[in-house]
């Protein structure tokens, strides 16, 4: 049985189109894009045309792209390289709903004395509470850091009108893309961002490619030293097939943008039917902008990790919050600084779409759901 796979948040498919991009690059052009040879060369064109391609996916030029291995190492290198090349200002500020990548980072920074970090709240539906973010900034503030959309929720945030009040007091912009790329228009001029990071695997390239757009003009220091490789902030090898990967999932992601209204009719479909069908339900981060792609719904009184294992059992892939989270008998940190209650927050399961799922794979969800929650609640209230 073919599994019907709506955790798409967490990782995507590798599209036919990537794969058939990358396979030479294993068997015919595998030389290393630093060599002088026929064989480098032909894997320098390669990795420099996917360049160009993830800076036209991102609103940037290509000279600003430093290609990494995921999001996690790309907010890693725009948050430790400006820290340690500015030691004037130490203040970072973020919100309480951002990825582990960025929040972790920043605690573990803040406990080693090397800043001072401010968390801006966000109110219930999510939302960034912009007059905290206007009191958190001051001049003394090195970077702000934001996700553009919030992974559980799909919230989308106004990146613009931080980015306008961090450059107003002399300071930065960090945005993670990693959730928003390929689901929504970036521009990483008209949002005014210092650094954006994204990581292919969230829009159908493999694994192990990502990248992080650089203003023109500003300087990081590395994580870590070698052959100067990119731009000397990533030394080693690059891994040219899967950045080939990730250009072509880039140009294939723009050339699909116009399209991604179908699937924002199917997580419609999902949500109304869900709360046609079902009592007691609520949709997280609604009424807020959002990606088209992400329902996260509230069960109430019912738990969000059981509710997707007899998902799965019936060959459905979603989430009980985020992917990092999983396993975790506790809401997550996002629900957490939603401040929903306790019965709502532990039900939050996450379906993620792409533009592969189909009707009748929501429509099979939509059928067997109302089945698994009214036989679950009865139980697990017989339980507390």
């Amino acid at each position: 049985m073919t599994a019907i796979y709506l955790d798409n948040n967490a990782t995507t498919l590798v599209a036919d189109e990537v794969l058939a991009a990358m396979t030479p690059y294993y068997r015919e052009f595998y030389g290393n894009p630093h060599s002088a040879h026929s064989l480098g060369r032909k894997a320098n064109e390669g990795l420099e045309q996917a360049r160009r391609s993830v800076a036209t996916l991102i609103g940037c030029d290509a000279s600003e792209v430093v290609f990494t291995s995921c999001g996690t190492e790309g907010n890693a290198l725009a948050i430790r390289g400006l820290l340690r090349g500015t030691p004037d200002r130490r203040r970072i500020v973020t919100t309480a709903v951002e990825h582990p990548s960025v929040i972790t980072l920043l605690r573990a920074l803040q406990s080693e004395g090397l800043i001072e970090l401010v968390v801006v709240p966000v109110g219930g539906d999510g939302e960034i509470d912009l007059d905290a973010m206007r009191a958190a900034i001051d001049d003394t503030t090195l970077l702000v850091s934001v996700m553009l959309a919030q992974n559980e929720t799909g919230v989308i945030h106004p990146v613009r009108a931080i980015a306008d009040l961090a450059h107003a007091r002399g300071a930065l912009i960090h945005v993670d893309a990693v959730q928003a790329a390929g689901k929504i228009e970036i521009s990483t001029r008209d949002l005014d961002a210092d650094f954006l990071t994204i990581s292919g695997h969230k829009f159908h390239a493999p694994k192990g490619g990502g990248a992080l757009a650089i203003r023109r003009g500003l300087t990081l220091a590395p994580l870590w030293y070698g052959g100067g490789q990119e731009l000397g902030l990533r030394s080693g090898t690059e891994a040219v097939p899967s950045l080939i990967g990730l250009g072509a999932a880039a140009e294939l992601a723009r050339s699909h943008l116009h399209t991604f209204s179908e699937v924002v009719a199917l997580r419609d479909r999902l949500e109304s039917s869900v709360v046609s069908m079902i009592d007691n339900v609520s949709i997280n981060g609604a009424p807020q902008p959002r990606l088209g792609n992400t329902a996260n719904i509230a069960f109430h009184d019912t738990a969000g990790d059981a509710i997707v294992r007899a998902l799965d059992a019936g060959g459905i892939c979603a989430s009980a919050g985020a992917a990092c989270d999983s396993g975790k008998a506790e809401p997550t940190a996002t629900m957490k600084a939603m401040r929903k209650p306790l019965n709502v927050a532990l039900g939050a399961v996450r379906f993620s779409l792409s533009r592969y799922t189909i009707a009748d794979e929501i429509d099979t969800v939509v059928a067997v759901l109302p089945r698994i929650i009214r036989e679950m609640r009865p139980l697990q209230s017989a339980t507390r």
